[in-house]
């Protein structure tokens, strides 16, 4: 048996919350991730796991979830540490049979749990899980720096906000053409904004929680973080065109539908009004 420490998805793990701490987006215990494994790339580190896994039930039953495995970050543990101590800060679990908890089969070494957002995972995991017909298996909630900032300043529509970012970088409408899910600020950690998130992403990858941060999805933990560092960045653009006295010209309507044509994707009607 080959050592879970050394695994793509450990080390993807490493990575990912690295790079993200590195970008500013997650200060302190702020984030998390979840990643979807399946029974495949899990079985060689069967003999890391542990023998008596503990277990803990959901608030909301993921019957949709029911016997798949997860990697993801603990709670109130500092991504800036997750290379450091990986077995602490991370943990792998499988959703039980009837979807009504999980067993933490490795990691979290500490008497750790998964993240308090889980329960938005979940449901997000589920939504796209069947949206994208299994391709998406990456769940990343991060405090992206400029895109909580535009909360403050623009209204909280999706249309409104989506289209703003596209007019920032010409990028933008090529890599998230569904445009980013906007709602009202709601407490976070909770079932009502793990379901209002998943709700979103039934349209959108990208969804903002007002004065908080970003939830992306995406099929790898790299696809996850490019879509939000390119929403990031386009949104600190916008931050500083602003700060200059706003725009004295942008990329037009028409631009957009034929930049949409010669990527062959599909915008979002509402932000292309």
């Amino acid at each position: 048996m080959q050592k879970i420490i050394t695994s793509h998805f450990v080390q993807g793990m490493i990575k990912a919350t690295s790079d993200m701490w590195l970008k500013g987006w997650d200060e302190r215990n702020g984030g998390n991730v979840s990643l979807r494994l399946t029974p495949e790339e899990v079985q060689p580190y069967q003999g890391d796991f542990y023998s008596t896994p503990r277990y803990i039930e959901v608030t909301e039953p993921v019957k949709e979830l029911a016997n798949q495995y997860f990697i993801v970050t603990g709670s109130g543990k500092f991504f800036r540490n997750v290379a450091l101590d990986p077995e602490d800060t991370l943990g792998l679990v499988k959703i039980d049979e009837e979807g009504q908890g999980y067993h933490i089969v490795w990691g979290l070494v500490n008497g750790g749990v998964p993240t308090s957002e889980f329960a938005a995972h979940f449901q997000s995991h589920i939504t796209r899980l069947k949206v994208t017909e299994g391709k998406n298996r990456v769940i990343m909630h991060c405090h992206a720096t400029n895109l909580i900032a535009l909360s403050y300043v623009l209204p909280l529509d999706s249309a409104t906000i989506t289209r703003q970012l596209w007019e920032m970088s010409t990028e933008c409408l090529v890599v998230f053409p569904d445009g980013i899910g906007v709602f009202p600020w709601m407490v976070p950690g909770t079932d009502g904004i793990g379901l209002e998130t998943a709700r979103q992403m039934e349209r959108h990858g990208l969804v903002l929680w007002p004065f908080h941060g970003i939830f992306g999805s995406g099929p790898t933990l790299d696809d996850a973080f490019g879509l939000i560092d390119t929403a990031e960045k386009s949104a600190e653009i916008l931050v500083k065109v602003l700060s200059m006295g706003g725009k004295k010209q942008t990329i037009s309507t028409e631009n957009l539908i034929a930049l949409a044509k010669r990527f062959n994707v599909s915008p979002m009607r509402e932000a292309l009004k």
